[in-house]
């Protein structure tokens, strides 16, 4: 598998940004390895809260995040997605696949071996996310799902995704910083814009950014289709609590709180949220406020501080 590897001084002095890189190794599943980067702030006994982002953003959308969380006493891990981030890029389209990403970060899971955490997810980081959840349930102890969703192709996916969905492949230039500012209540200003373009310094890093919207499930005979299924059928035999806390300002996703209320039992009696004015990137408009919602939730279940 061939890959690129965005260059380090691509990330110095970002707006906001002062937090150390690690790194692991994964099987690319080609006989070769990828390095994922992550985040690993706070305490290392404090309980675990993974926060999984989505497309076409990396862990800079969890910076105004991870203080308070940290704060609260928790250990706060922010991974990059393989073709996000720091985290290494392959550069064929055809290697992403939605199995590799959920094994890409299955593996990382195992390898920082993160037990008893509370997984925060939006967009694609919950498709991955939840994904993780079900077939590694022993290692979640809760879940605050945000503006994302979990399909099957069994409902036909609205316009405004459809449209996303075209713009992706056919725009000539795949400005990530922009799309992001176009996807928020809030004007970005440059600084921030240019973070988000940080990790692509041109169009042969972005195969990744470019392949996620074709992976999502959108027929009922797609590859991920029955496998997606079979992940709902698990989330919904789980005995762990589980919270949405979607954003008012989001068609994309609009209504996926409600469907996630209906069919998990582990939503039942939790105290889920609307975010006011929060656009689909919902970490920018109010991150302070999400993250108070996650300190919150761990507190009204009894989840512990500290392992």
């Amino acid at each position: 598998m061939k890959t690129l590897r965005t260059p380090d001084s691509q990330f110095e002095n970002l707006e906001g940004f002062d937090f150390k890189p690690n790194y692991c190794q994964v099987n690319d599943g080609d006989g070769g390895q990828l390095r994922v980067h992550y985040l690993d702030e706070g305490p290392n006994d404090g309980v675990p809260v993974l926060l999984m982002h989505g497309e076409p953003s990396w862990c800079y959308l969890y910076r105004k995040m991870i203080p308070g969380l940290v704060n609260a006493g928790y250990r706060v891990l922010a991974p990059d997605l393989v073709g996000f981030g720091r985290s290494d890029k392959p550069i064929e389209r055809n290697d992403y696949t939605y199995h590799s990403h959920v094994d890409w970060m299955t593996q990382w899971l195992k390898i920082v071996d993160v037990n008893h955490a509370i997984l925060f997810c939006q967009d694609w980081g919950g498709l991955i996310g939840l994904r993780l959840v079900a077939e590694n349930s022993e290692r979640f102890a809760g879940v605050v799902a945000a503006n994302t969703f979990l399909p099957t192709g069994d409902v036909k996916p609205g316009q405004e995704f459809l449209d996303w969905q075209a713009y992706s492949q056919n725009t000539p230039e795949f400005a990530v910083g922009n799309i992001i500012n176009g996807a928020t209540v809030t004007n970005l200003s440059p600084e921030v814009i240019a973070a988000y373009d940080a990790p692509f310094p041109d169009d042969s890093y972005k195969a990744g950014a470019r392949q996620f919207p074709l992976l999502v499930p959108t027929t009922p005979d797609d590859p991920s289709s029955q496998v997606n299924r079979e992940a709902w059928g698990k989330l919904a035999s789980l005995d762990i609590p589980f919270l949405t806390a979607f954003s008012d300002q989001d068609p994309i996703t609009s209504g996926g709180d409600k469907a996630f209320q209906k069919m998990l039992s582990g939503c039942e009696g939790q105290k889920h949220i609307t975010i006011e004015n929060g656009g689909h990137f919902l970490q920018e408009d109010k991150g302070e406020q999400l993250a108070e919602v996650i300190i919150n939730f761990i507190s009204d279940n009894d989840l512990g501080i500290s392992l």
